[in-house]
């Protein structure tokens, strides 16, 4: 994972994820545009997995907040 130390108030899982469901998105349209019906799938399950962690990032956010913890 990278560390985003410069983004104290967004969790690096949210920023990742944000990222890999973009990706998937673009790969599930190349997919259908393509008609590869593999590409297609790989990118709906790297969306799937990008809102998951997106998901868990924002538990560990609301987690700090409640905590009173900045990182």
């Amino acid at each position: 994972m990278t560390d985003h130390t410069d983004n104290p108030g967004i969790d690096e899982d949210r920023i990742e994820g944000g990222l890999k469901k973009m990706g998937g998105d673009i790969k599930e349209g190349a997919g259908k545009v393509l008609g590869d019906e593999k590409l297609k799938r790989e990118g709906q399950a790297d969306q799937r997995e990008g809102k998951v962690q997106n998901a868990w990032g924002g538990v560990k956010d609301k987690a700090r907040e409640v905590t009173g913890q900045k990182d």
